[in-house]
């Protein structure tokens, strides 16, 4: 597989520094993984709080070495407060586990937004970017080996570019924090494209699943 170099969010500090919550708050650094989160429990820095039943943060091993980013919670990700539990969810299970790879154990798994987006829209770009030094501080504490970004919404909201996933997918990208990081399509966008035909989204989803089996074999 090949590599490209794409301008992406930092990553890789000690500690991370949090942009501007809104206007009249400071920025916040924080000094941990759970620092983080307790401020994610409470945060009101964009719209999305207002409606949200839980903050969906994280799910996994914090000392995993692969760490996959999605879009946003959806319903069943807001009432239960992990993400990727839904139809979606499930079949990224499938997919892991054609590949031996644990979710509980192996991964580490969070969104660009840890808030409900209302009707499951795509995230507006301020509330990606309110919702950044949250995600910043997860790459930074979990300084994970490989990243997985799961759909396009992901690769904005990372890489701050608008490519199609059918264009950056399969490839693997250098990273600030020293990990490599791939795009793939998103769980849900393969429920709506059921065929395995060769050329197909979950052709080239077993593609890169293998691939990413063969990374973190490399690792060990």
């Amino acid at each position: 597989m090949s590599q490209q170099q794409l301008p992406l969010i930092s990553g890789g500090r000690e500690k991370s520094s949090a942009a501007k919550a809104s206007k009249s708050i400071v920025p916040v650094v924080f000094d941990s993984l759970e620092d983080a989160r307790t401020a994610a429990m409470s945060c009101q820095a964009c719209g999305l709080c207002q409606q949200r039943t839980n903050v969906v943060f994280c799910d996994g091993n914090p000392a995993a070495k692969l760490m996959i980013i999605g879009e946003g919670p959806g319903q069943q990700e807001d009432l239960t407060g992990l993400p990727f539990v839904g139809r979606a969810g499930q079949l990224l299970d499938k997919i892991l586990e054609s590949v031996g790879i644990d979710r509980k154990t192996q991964t580490y798994i969070c969104n660009v937004v840890k808030c409900r987006p209302p009707g499951n829209r795509v995230p507006a770009p301020e509330e990606m970017e309110r919702c950044r030094p949250f995600l910043e501080a997860q790459i930074d504490f979990i300084k994970p080996k490989l990243i997985l970004l799961a759909g396009s919404t992901a690769v904005q909201g990372v890489l701050k570019v608008k490519e199609p996933i059918s264009r950056l997918r399969g490839k693997w990208i250098d990273h600030p924090s020293g990990a490599k990081l791939m795009a793939v399509f998103h769980p849900s966008y393969l429920l709506r494209n059921d065929s395995r035909e060769q050329g197909s989204p979950k052709w080239h989803m077993w593609r890169d699943i293998q691939e990413v089996r063969r990374a973190l074999d490399l690792l060990d």
